[in-house]
């Protein structure tokens, strides 16, 4: 049996090494060519944003090839995208002069799938497994917990298959969960489903994306034979964004670096900013523990961004406890400090963007295509949508659709347009079932017969079928109460002001109750949205009015062919770059986001910061901080605290150009200078001029209540401000989390 910790000698035969040095390498700097040339034992590579870390892989990769230290066969480069892995394959193609497809060269999943149909049977596969899609993994999921009669609406199948997915990017099997792990998820019984959903997918020879690892680590455990024989022929293993992995993927590199030992792992403790779908930053935090006597190289010069925008970005992140430590710096003297902006409103925020960007085009001083605006939530890109259609400002929403686009503001809106036009049969269709309320397709085939045969819309068909009985009395009770629905809201649209209608409607609609109840990650993002949309609304006199607003703004496409503004969120960003960087609503609970503090604490306030890092360093020629004074929060304006980000930029490299009383007079890089600008009442005469609007889906539980949380346990509700919770929780002490994460105690 093969010691998995067995140093395995070189056994490559000899070869004629070229004795002239490769043009390739007096293209790199000092720190790169270390990362390239150190080919012996673990070497950790410290990239940080803008220095090249690319060109030092794929460089290390040839000349190894180059040097003859390996076979192509006997080299394994692990990447987490398919372009990445593409890209790499073409620049050591170019570096080497010929084809490297005998590289074990790809992704994490790609890789572990090549590795798993050779041992299939070991696992209890065949090795033309078929690998399950995420729809196809929540339909076999549905079935068993059908079989348990287990409700759905209760439990929904795609949080249950988010559970199992974390704990296989754990590494960890239905052997390894046991039930207090799984507590009082499925009414206690998720680890038997866990061991219940392997076994189905064992029988219909299947594998998940998850498994794909999951079942590598398992056999190679289990198996030192195949093990040993990995190790030995790995010679080099290469991993790109090391900061990114999970516990899965990092047990599969560590047991097959343990052989020859000479594993580089390259990446970025800094930009670490995926915990939320399992990243473990620690990964990269103890490499030199993992990996007694590794060397550590750092990639510390940019070649993407100014001095500026560099000292700026590394005086933030040096507030960072958990990071390795490194100081970017660039040969590059040019450019001027990052801009800090106080605006009055969200809505001032929008038009000074806009103006600069006119400004910019008019300067030539970048093309639209080398602009971009990152937020930190997916609401915030409506008022700078509207704002672009209104000036013709060309723009794309990378990662998503663009605002009205949205699935809750598309379901959202054909409410609001039947309450407007009770004939319009397309958007009355969209919404009959949604949320769910027991209309389904016979029913709705039923309406189209009735609607077409006395040739009406659905909508009147609706209000006359329910006086007969041609349904069924579950539906034509739903679908009564509907219409009775839209005719109070229809009512209701002449007497108080459109967003109030919009958050009643979302609220008696079930809409909001629907989303609440959604434990998946978008729901949260979703129900602000919504929320937006609400906001919105409140500019407009009449809901007509609102209505033709939107279509003229969707019939506004984006242009064929031409340049266009990039706006996306801050994790979209990654790994992209522009001349121009605009980040906008840097607030307290905004950013960093308060959902993120509440769930996480201390590490959820490091991975804000480590995405506000990630920002900052998109930027190559110039970067604007904006904060707004007021922004209109579940329909009430309230006063915006800047958030702490600001206050951590060093003076140095920051020049403030806010109204007065918006900044407290002072400079960034001074602790607590934010304070005395809000304590002078510098938003308070602004806030007053607005009308202030009752509160929308505010949350709909009582101090006292006895509640759930997946997370935390059973609690009590100790205080209520809008939809956030300060609870008392039995187990984990007192917390304060959004509501929508939170169920009565009766219901579980």
């Amino acid at each position: 049996m093969v010691d998995p910790f067995e140093i395995v000698e070189d056994a490559l035969p000899a070869a004629d090494i070229p004795a002239q040095e490769p043009p390739y390498l007096a293209d790199l700097n000092e720190g790169q060519r270390a990362a390239v040339e150190t080919l012996e034992g673990p070497v950790l590579v410290l990239a940080g944003a803008g220095t090249g870390k690319t060109r030092a892989l794929t460089t290390r990769l040839a000349h190894i090839l180059r040097l003859r230290r390996a076979r192509p066969w006997e080299m394994l480069a692990v990447t987490f995208t398919n372009k990445a892995a593409r890209e790499m394959r073409l620049r050591v193609g170019d570096l080497v002069g010929g084809p490297a497809e005998a590289l074990w060269l790809g992704t994490f999943h790609a890789l572990g799938a090549r590795m798993l149909r050779r041992h299939a049977e070991l696992v209890g596969l065949r090795p033309n497994f078929t690998i399950l899609d995420a729809d196809d993994q929540v339909r076999l999921l549905k079935q068993l917990l059908a079989a348990h009669n287990i409700d759905d609406k209760k439990w929904p199948a795609r949080l249950l298959m988010g559970v199992i997915q974390r704990w296989k990017d754990r590494a960890q099997t239905p052997a390894d969960i046991s039930a207090a792990d799984a507590g009082d998820l499925a009414g206690g019984r998720l680890h038997q489903i866990y061991a219940e959903y392997q076994q189905r997918l064992a029988v219909l020879n299947a594998a998940d994306f998850g498994d794909l690892l999951l079942h590598c680590v398992t056999l190679l455990k289990a198996n030192q034979d195949i093990l040993g024989e990995y190790q030995r022929q790995f010679r080099y293993i290469l991993v790109d964004e090391y900061q990114d992995t999970n516990v899965a993927q990092y047990l599969w590199l560590r047991l097959l670096a343990q052989g020859h030992r000479n594993i580089a792992c390259v990446g970025d403790d800094d930009q670490s900013i995926y915990a939320w779908r399992g990243a473990e930053v620690g990964n990269i935090l103890r490499f030199e523990k993992d990996f007694p006597g590794a060397a550590v190289v750092r990639l510390e010069q940019n070649y993407r961004s100014t001095k500026h925008i560099l000292g700026a970005a590394s005086g933030l992140i040096a507030n960072n406890q958990g990071r390795l430590g490194k100081t970017l710096w660039t040969a590059d003297d040019g450019g001027g400090p990052v801009i800090v902006r106080g605006v009055w409103d969200s809505e001032e925020e929008a038009r000074v963007v806009a103006d600069r960007i006119e400004d910019i085009q008019r300067r030539r001083e970048a093309r639209l295509d080398d602009i971009a605006i990152l937020v930190r939530a997916g609401f915030q890109t409506r008022e700078f949508e509207e704002r672009f259609l209104t000036l013709g400002i060309p723009y794309r929403v990378v990662g998503g659709p663009r605002f009205y686009e949205r699935q809750e503001i598309r379901d959202a809106m054909a409410y609001l347009r039947v309450i407007n036009q009770p004939d319009d049969d397309l958007a009355f269709e969209r919404i009959v079932n949604r949320p769910k309320r027991g209309i389904g397709e016979a029913t709705v085939q039923i309406l189209h017969r009735a609607a077409r045969g006395a040739g009406i819309s659905l909508y009147r068909a609706a209000r006359d079928i329910v006086t007969t009985d041609e349904l069924k009395a579950r539906a034509r009770k739903s679908l009564g109460d509907l219409v009775g629905d839209f005719d109070r809201w229809r009512s209701l649209a002449r007497e108080i002001a459109q967003g109030d209608l919009a958050a009643t409607m979302l609220d008696e609609s079930g809409y909001t109750a629907m989303l609440m109840n959604d434990r998946s990650p978008e729901a949260p993002g979703r129900l602000e949205n919504l929320k937006e949309l609400v906001t919105a609304m409140a500019e407009f006199e009449n809901l007509a009015g609102f209505l033709e607003h939107v279509a003229l703004v969707m019939e506004n496409n984006e242009g064929a062919g031409g340049e266009l503004v990039s706006i996306m969120t801050l994790h979209s960003a990654k790994g992209l770059e522009f001349d121009t960087v605009f980040l906008p609503g840097w607030e307290e609970e905004l950013f960093p986001h308060r959902r993120s503090l509440d769930e996480n604490g201390p590490a959820g306030l490091e991975e804000e910061r480590r995405l506000a890092y990630v920002g900052l360093t998109r930027a190559k020629r110039h970067a604007e901080i904006l904060f707004a004074g007021n922004r209109r929060i579940y329909g009430q304006w309230q006063s915006a605290m800047p958030s702490r980000f600001i206050d951590e930029l060093p003076a140095a490299h920051v020049t403030v150009e806010s109204a007065p009383g918006l900044y407290g007079n002072t400079q960034p890089g001074h602790a607590r200078h934010l304070d005395s600008g809000f304590d002078q009442g510098g938003f308070g005469t602004r806030t007053a001029r607005y009308k202030r609007q009752p509160m929308i889906l505010a949350s709909a539980f009582a101090v006292g209540e006895r509640v759930f949380h997946e997370k935390f346990g059973y609690g009590h509700i100790k205080g209520i401000e809008g939809n956030k919770l300060e609870i008392a929780f039995e187990k984990a002490g007192t917390k304060k989390v959004m509501d929508s994460f939170i169920q009565p105690a009766n219901e579980v």
